[in-house]
This record gives C-alpha cells, structure tokens and sequence, in this order.
C-alpha cells in the first residue's frame, strides 16, 4: 500500500482518522463533540533539562514518572493531521481521494481502502522456514520482567491496560491515549549504540526487546506486524542471557548515534553549541518606564551568557539598526529602511562588508553593554499602538546575519549555515510598518485583507527561518496590544514560543536567558508504530505532518511520519487512540523514533517500544486508568475546539456532558436514587476536570482574547507537568520552621494567620492572611520562605511564570481567590472529608475562617457534580 499523503500539520496537530469497521458507541447517547478538522501549523522540543518536575500532590493521584513507554498509533487507516489553533490561514493541502472528509466538526468519516490493500496484521502467521520455534525457542523477555521494562518517562499512557472489547474502549468521554515527550531528558540517559539497527524488511519497525527470536538461526519477529526477519546472523546466541549483550533487546529505549566522524564516540562539542548564534530583535519605540526594565533585563541576559556564544543586536522602528562589534569605544549601527524587505544587494553589502554584526561574548561584552546604555525612549508624542514598527524586516534582517556567507569555516569544521541559531524578538506592541504589518486601527477600510496578507508572509518567514535551522521566539511586554494573531504564525513556523508579559521586569528577563539557554534539537521527525488493532484518532502538539515516502525500503510501511520543527523538552505530543476491531491478541505493542540533530550536531534515532496487556474487565481496565494523565488529554482535545471565548463558554458544557457520560457507562446507580455513582477508580477525574472548566484555560480568569490565544497555544504543546499544573493548581500552606504542608486547592485554605503558595503553571500567587501580615516579622519570614519555594518549584519551568504576592483583602487578591474550589458552601462534614486539615481548627478558628467568606452564585465542587445528576466521588 502506498504511503498515505496527509495534510500538514502545526503547531497544534489534530488528526481525525478513519474507521473502517465503524461500530462506535451511540452518538446520541453523549454529546461531547468530537475533534475539528482543521489545517496546519507548528512548534518544537528542548534537551536541556527543562522539564518542570515538581513532587506529586498527596492530594493527587500522580501517573507513574515512569509510565507505560511511548504510545503512538501507526498504521492502518490514514489519519488527518490538522493544526488546532490559529489566527493563520492556511491553505488546506491536497488530500487523497480515497478520504472523505468536512472542515467542519463531524464524525470521522470511514476511509475507503482497496480491498488489496497490504496492511500488517497482529495475528500469528505461518512459516515455513521453521518459525514455529518461535513459540518454544524463546521470548526475550518474561512476565517478572514486564513492571521493569514496560514503562518509559518518555510517554505517559492514560491506562496502563488496554480493553479488548471495541465497543467499551472506544467510549469518548473517558477515551485512551498517550502523552509523548520525545525531547524530555532523563538520567540515566538511553543506551547507545553506534551502529546501523535491525529493522523490519516489511513494516520499518525495529528490532525490540519484546521480540521472539530464533537462538539458532538470529531471526527476529517483528511485534508490529508479525514478520520474520534476519539479523545477518547477529542474533545467533547458545542462549537467551546472551542476547542482554545487545542493548535494543534488554532495555525499551535506546539511542543509535551516528557522529558522521571515523572515530567511534566522538561527538565534535567544540563549536557547535555553544557558539550557535542568538540575535536579539529589539523594539525601539519604547516609553522610558518600559525602556528602563527592558534594559536592565538585556544586561542581566548578556552577563549571564557563555563567553562562546556569539550574540548579534538588532533595533527596530522605523528603520532597522544592525549594531557593529568592530566599534569598541561606541554603539555602532548600520542602519536599513523598514517599509521594505531588504534588497538581496543591500544585505551582501551588510554581510560582506567591514562590519562585525555577530561576534562571541568574550569579545563583545563591553560593547553589548554600552549598546543597551545607548538605548533612548520614544519622544515622538504618538501613542504606541500606533507608532511605525518594521518587525517583519527586522527579521528578515537578522536571518540574513545568521546565515552570514554561503560556508563558514571554524575551527577547520564547515558548519551548518544557521544551525541551531536562534532570534529573539524583544516587541512592546504591533507590527505596523513595513511587510507583514497590519495598520494601526482596526477601522481601516482595508484592515481584512491587510491581515489576512499579514499572516501568510509572516507564516512564509517562519518557515524560511526553520528551513535554516533558525527558531524564532517572540517575548512581548507592556500594556499596549501587539495583535498577537498577526505575530504568533512566525514564532510556531519557525519552532519558537511565544510569551505575554506584563513588563519587561524579572519574568520577562528570566525567560530571556531561560529561551536562549534551552538546547533544541533540529530536523526533528516522529515516527509512530502500534498493533495493527489500535488507531490514532488524533495528535495534538508541536509537529506537521511529513510526507515519507519509505515504500522502496519497507513495502508495508504504515507508520505516521510527524516533522518536530525542534526537539525540545518543555513540549509533548498527545495521542488519542481507540481500536480498531475487538483485540484478540494478549499484548498490543507501540513503537516511535524520533529522529533528529542534537545540539551537537549527532544524528540520533531514539527508539521506544512499549507493550501493553489487554483486558476484559472493564474494572481492571478501570484500575489502570491514570487519572491525572487521562484529564490532561481531554484538556487537550477539549482545547483543540476551544479559539476563542466563546467556544471555551461552549467547551464547558461538553466537560460536564462527558463527567455524566462516565459515570453512565462506567458507573452504577445509586440505590433509591436517580443519580449515578462515579467510579471510584478515577475518583479524582472530576475534580480535575472542574479546575479545567472554571481555570484559565476555559473559564473567565483570563480576560484579553490575545492572554487566552498564547496560553491556549502554551497549553497545547506543553510537557505533562506544565500542562498539568495549568489544568489544577498546586496549593501548599506555609508552616512554622519554614516546612510546607499541600492541601486541596480549596478556598478553605485562606486562613488568616497562615501564608500560602499557589502554583498555577504559567502563575504562581502567593496569599499572606490578614492576621499574618499583621504582625511584620512573621509575615516577613513566611513571604521570605514562600518566594523561595516559588522559585524552586519553578526554576526550569519555560516559560516562566509570573510570581505574585499580596495580602488578604487587597484587589490583586482576586487572582489568587478565583483559583479556588469554593468549598465554603458545603456542609461541615464534605469539607473535612476533603479537607481534612479543618479538623486541625479549633472552633473559634473555624468560625473565624467561616465568616471571612463573601457568597457568590458560583457552585462548589460537590453542588457542581450533584447538579449532573452523579454523586460526588469520594475522596481519596
């Protein structure tokens, strides 16, 4: 079967397959809507060790760090890749005929397969060339292997068992699915190997160590589509233990490394990390408050750079300004009009000529300080919307710089024209002077079509940047609006992020170094395997499709070819999986490799199988659901649909159809009562799913449209932790000796004479009470002891959140209160069953922290869950 051609995807990719053998549960029977199709985007990953960890809430259930390995889906019917969010237009590519498919939110439409269609089959087969030994000779791994080696940090698995029956593992509202971090790192490290892998002739899989392999012979069978395969008589052992030798059949993961260099293990660190460029993009129309901010975070950012690494500067207004190192005593600049992309002459005469415009830190410090203490605010009296900003050509401009010359020789190495480079744009508002600009007022006769041409040539530049290994990342700050629509195409085409912030201050320096510190991978691509029984209905994340076409070298090919546009921790992929038919076998397997170029410029194919067992107890299956992991894929996928408020306000309504849904399918009536029980093995679901409807993600917390679209964006590409912590906030009472004591993120936490700590992923509040703050040591102490938890809690979070502080009672406190289950409203005895620390409180304390509360209409978890029909889960 040909590889099947699929749309491109983005930032956000969303892929709704097909169903050959549709048998899918009632649809009137549950109204959560399934995914959009929709069209692309894109984002990326990081290697430095940038993952939030945090320690896992006792009030949660946290998934095992090292969960069922990676889960991906691979082939069969053709999955559509579609990216969720975005302002960009994009052009819908041309997809098979075969395909049917709407634009509009549907049900997945079956595929039309030609009944020769070759596709793998998970079924035993018959050999003739002595394959029956399989079953006798030897399983690589056995049964007390499978807690040790069937789990991988890399991929987090909403069960860690699979149902067998299609009807019941196909339910939506609960659904099946994995989170994939193909970036994260971990210690210790994969195992690598510095030679070519085995590989199925028929399908691409690799060899696993999940295999059977015949000792006598070396032949291994693939475990995705049952093929037997040679291994040029490698595999030939006198024994099982033998085999351990190799690290593909003792360990689920391993890294094949190729240094393109005669000496085996030696990967060239030189250069090529630390020297890699980063071109920072300053907006100049700046008033002096904002100025003065953003200057001292620019001195911090070169001060904490390595003395190797080369740093460009470049202004932007009206004009273009390319400061030049060559000038040691003063701020040099050679300067380019804006209103136009640069002529291919004017950019040789820059690059060729006598200036310096990139140069190592050790060299240009001084300099670098002197350029940001030349930096003057904006004296024109215009207001900043609408002052003429030439963004797009300061780019343009910038790329031009990192590419430099055709060749560059360091160090005796030909590098990479821009590999691993990076531009920082540093904007206080809007893009409207020059291309990919957008006039200063929304009343313009002609604003719509100027946007609209504003998105495409910004979605061009993101992509000519990525095709020369440049990620592009857009930090913002200040109150003025920077349209964000128009901006954001180039930062996902490229592979950069995109972060609000209020000022120019400490977050915003802090993401500055934290951005250009992260190591990213590049010409990153995700290749996805699974049991010819489980389907990928749909991948949210950082990636567009690729077009593979591997047929020459594997005839039955059917993966799923993804194209990372980085390769970067602080980003995964999510999976949404059902099956295809009822599973007949007793292991369903899944295997991806990512394949990329690490920040030394090594070509790495990591490669991770896992091997599920299936089920027919729905309440085994039920057990193995990890509830954490299983709230923030639907969070995902209920994400993917929500772009702008109002369809948030309409997501909400199909969280509470999905927590009636599970407790009708997999729930049981309560007795004398209409309602139905929740099932107790995912008892926290709910609450975590009623921090989604009421947070920032779909609630009212967050109030300017441009606020919701980056941190829907942020969400949707984000690692598990992040996105976790964006979902349900993590809440942590300050105690005397300095300790911390984590509770249920429940309003019943405001006590007066306690400080507490919410971490919220992309904010973090800490609440002194009124009788605390009362008294200045304490209170000094407890803000002191907090803050630095704060900043432990966050120290490699990216982006970095906000950190706040105040006191009972004050306006800002409403940031903090809004975050809150309001528990208030139950009665004594839910509240201590879910609060159990009241139970510390004398009467009068209870009395004290009871009158503190105002009343709003806004329901509490309990009255929430109740007024679905289902009877609150109890706590675990």
């Amino acid at each position: 079967m040909a590889n099947p051609r699929q749309p491109s995807i983005g930032y956000s990719v969303s892929i709704t397959p097909s169903h050959p053998d549709t048998t899918s549960p009632d649809p009137e029977k549950i109204s959560i809507p399934p995914p959009t199709l929709i069209t692309p985007g894109a984002p990326r990953f990081p290697l430095p060790r940038f993952q939030q960890d945090q320690a896992p809430s006792p009030s949660l259930k946290t998934p095992n760090a090292s969960s069922p390995a990676n889960g991906l889906k691979t082939g069969s019917p053709i999955p559509h890749l579609s990216t969720p969010p975005g302002p960009p237009v994009f052009t819908s590519p041309v997809r098979p005929a075969a395909v049917p498919f709407r634009a509009s939110p549907a049900t997945p439409q079956p595929v039309a397969f030609s009944p020769g269609s070759s596709l793998p089959t998970s079924s035993p087969l018959n050999f003739s060339n002595g394959s029956h030994e399989l079953q006798h000779e030897l399983s690589n791994v056995t049964e007390d292997d499978i807690a040790s080696v069937g789990e991988s940090p890399y991929v987090l698995f909403s069960a860690h068992k699979v149902l067998k029956q299609k009807k019941q593992a196909n339910i939506p509202s609960l659904g099946f699915g994995a989170l994939v971090s193909p970036g994260r790192e971990i210690s210790p490290a994969p195992q690598i190997i510095q030679r070519d892998p085995h590989r199925c002739h028929s399908c691409g899989a690799y060899a696993n160590i999940y295999c059977n392999i015949l000792l006598g012979s070396g032949q291994w069978q693939c475990v995705i589509c049952r093929e037997l395969n040679g291994s040029e008589g490698e595999y030939i052992a006198p024994s099982k233990e033998d085999l351990c030798n190799f690290p593909e059949l003792s360990s689920p993961m391993v890294d094949y490394v190729q240094t393109g260099n005669n000496r085996p293990g030696f990967i060239p660190v030189s250069d090529s990390r630390m020297s890699a460029p980063i071109v920072l993009v300053i907006d100049e129309c700046l008033d002096e408050p904002h100025l003065w901010d953003l200057q001292s975070s620019l001195h911090a950012f070169v001060d904490s750079l390595p003395p190797t690494t080369r740093i460009g500067i470049i202004l932007y207004g009206r004009t273009v300004s390319v400061y030049d190192f060559s000038e040691e005593s003063i701020a040099s600049a050679d300067v380019l009009p804006g209103e136009t992309s640069p002529s291919q002459d004017s950019l040789k005469a820059l690059i060729y000529g006598t200036g310096i415009y990139l140069s190592p830190m050790h060299a240009s410090l001084p300099v670098a300080h002197a350029i940001f203490s030349s930096l003057r605010p904006y004296k024109l009296k215009i207001p900043e919307a609408s002052r003429d900003r030439c963004l797009g050509t300061a780019v343009e401009v910038a790329l031009a710089i990192v590419q430099g010359p055709s060749g560059e020789m360091s160090r005796g190495v030909i590098k990479r024209s821009g590999g691993n480079s990076r531009i920082i744009v540093c904007a206080g508002g809007p893009n409207t002077y020059g291309p990919g600009s957008v006039p200063h007022s929304f009343s313009h006769p002609n604003y719509p079509h100027m946007e609209k041409t504003a998105l495409k040539w910004m979605e061009h530049l993101g992509h000519e940047a990525h095709r020369h290994n440049t990620v592009v990342d857009i930090l913002c700050a200040g109150t003025c609006p920077v349209r964000v629509p128009i901006l954001q195409p180039l930062a996902k085409a490229s592979g950069g992020v995109f972060v609000l912030h209020d000022d120019f201050g400490e977050a915003f320096g802090v993401n500055l170094q934290r951005a250009s510190t992260r190591a990213a991978g590049s010409r990153g691509f995700l290749a996805i395997r699974c049991s010819d029984d489980i389907l990928i209905t749909q991948v949210v994340g950082p990636g567009e499709e690729a077009h593979m076409d591997t047929h020459e070298t594997f005839k039955n090919d059917t993966s799923l070819y993804i194209q990372m546009l980085s390769v970067e921790e602080t980003q995964s992929f999510s999976l949404s999986l059902e099956n295809k038919r009822d599973i007949m076998t007793e292991y369903v397997y899944f295997q991806f490799t990512i394949q990329y170029l690490n920040v030394y410029q090594a070509d790495i194919s990591r490669v991770i199988t896992i091997r599920l067992p299936t089920v027919d107890s729905v309440s085994a299956y039920l057990a193995s659901v990890q509830d954490e992991v299983a709230a923030v894929l639907i969070a995902k996928r209920t994400l993917l649909r929500a772009k702008n408020y109002s369809d948030a306000i309409d997501m909400r309504a199909t969280i509470d159809e999905r927590i009636k849904d599970i407790a009708l399918k997999f729930g049981s009536q309560a007795p004398k009562s209409k309602h139905y029980r929740f099932p107790k093995e995912v008892s926290l679901l709910p609450e975590l799913l009623f921090h989604l409807r009421r947070g920032p993600l779909l609630g009212s917390i967050v109030g300017h449209e441009d606020e919701r679209s980056v941190l829907r964006n942020l969400f949707l590409n984000a690692s598990f932790d992040l996105s976790l912590r964006i979902v349900a906030p993590r809440c942590l009472m300050h105690r005397e000796g300095g300790t911390f004591e984590e509770l249920p993120a429940y309003d019943l936490a405001m006590q007066s004479d306690a400080a507490v700590v919410l971490d919220h992923g992309t904010d973090v509040f800490i609440w002194l009470g009124a009788e605390l703050a009362a008294d200045e040591g304490k209170s000094a102490a407890a803000l002191a002891a907090c803050r630095t938890l704060a900043e432990e809690l966050t120290e490699l979070r990216f982006p970095a959140p906000r950190i706040l502080s105040f006191k009972e009672g004050s306006s800002q406190a409403r940031y903090f209160v809004s975050r809150l289950i309001p528990a208030h409203k139950d009665p004594p005895y839910e509240q201590e069953a879910r609060f159990p620390q009241l139970r510390t409180l004398t009467t009068e304390q209870r009395t004290k922290l009871k009158s503190s509360f105002l009343n709003f209409d806004e329901p509490s978890f309990c009255e929430w869950v109740r007024s679905l029909r289902v009877v609150p889960p109890e706590p675990s």
